[in-house]
């Protein structure tokens, strides 16, 4: 015989169950009664904490090239700063992407702000180049290298939208190279537009750094070009594809309504 369903001991049954699956539900959903610092460690991890710092490096670049702090010194004490802030910030982009894959730590968020901080540490540098150095970056420069990274973060947003991920080319990893070296470059040559070396001999900075932004700018159109050319075609036949299988379907509808 089955007891009551309102006695004692089922009701304390009852409500151990039902304490059991919220405590389950709660762990699963991660939204209730759980602390912030194991969700934030679980969500933020090693690479995307090496991410965050060089999001956090910019505004320290470009306060280093701006702040009048540094207008009366001759010893180019910016330039050096300058230089070894970006160049530090460039390493983590292939560190936090190492580590990540080393690992298993790909996350969400790691894909969202590792090509984020890459194009907004270039824009900045290229940006702040114009004010600082206009003689070697003059501001149509900086519109078409700037310009590429968002077209082709427009391209990878289109072909993420179509199913498929457009993995990045070896032109596009020497293009990071080069925009390293053009940077650091025309730091360097607005100190320093020849770096003495041993005492007779010299490095023609200006004339690296001049050679350097405009292989830049080239590479950037190739690069750009070369992302089209590969996978442009697949994405407009695979929309195309798209659009008539909803075509075929809205017709059939249609049929149906009428037949009805």
């Amino acid at each position: 015989m089955g007891c009551n369903r309102f006695c004692a001991k089922c009701r304390r049954r009852f409500w151990v169950s039902n304490r059991s699956v919220a405590l389950a539900s709660d762990v699963e959903d991660n939204h209730i009664d759980r602390p912030c610092g194991p969700w934030l460690s679980h969500r933020v991890n090693l690479p995307n904490y090496i991410t965050l710092t060089r999001i956090a490096a910019i505004p320290l670049l470009i306060w280093i090239l701006c702040t009048p702090r540094f207008s009366s010194e001759q010893t180019g004490e910016r330039e050096i700063l300058a230089s070894a802030v970006f160049i530090l910030a460039s390493i983590t982009d292939g560190i936090d992407g190492y580590l990540a894959r080393k690992r298993g730590q790909i996350t969400t968020m790691g894909m969202l702000l590792d090509p984020l901080a890459d194009k907004l540490l270039i824009a900045a540098a290229f940006i702040t180049l114009v004010q600082v150095n206009p003689a070697l970056v003059p501001a149509w420069m900086a519109v078409v290298i700037i310009g590429r990274e968002f077209l082709v973060s427009g391209l990878r947003t289109i072909a993420a939208s179509e199913g498929f991920t457009i993995q990045a080319s070896e032109l596009g990893k020497f293009k990071m190279l080069v925009q390293i070296i053009s940077v650091v470059a025309v730091i360097l040559a607005r100190r320093w537009p020849e770096w003495p070396l041993f005492g007779t001999y010299f490095v023609p900075v200006y004339w690296i750094a001049w050679a350097a932004i405009w292989f830049m700018v080239l590479l950037s159109l190739v690069s750009a070009l070369d992302y089209f050319i590969a996978f442009w075609a697949r994405i407009d036949h695979k929309s195309e594809k798209r659009r008539r299988r909803a075509f075929v379907l809205a017709r059939r509808r249609k049929r149906d309504v009428q037949a009805v």
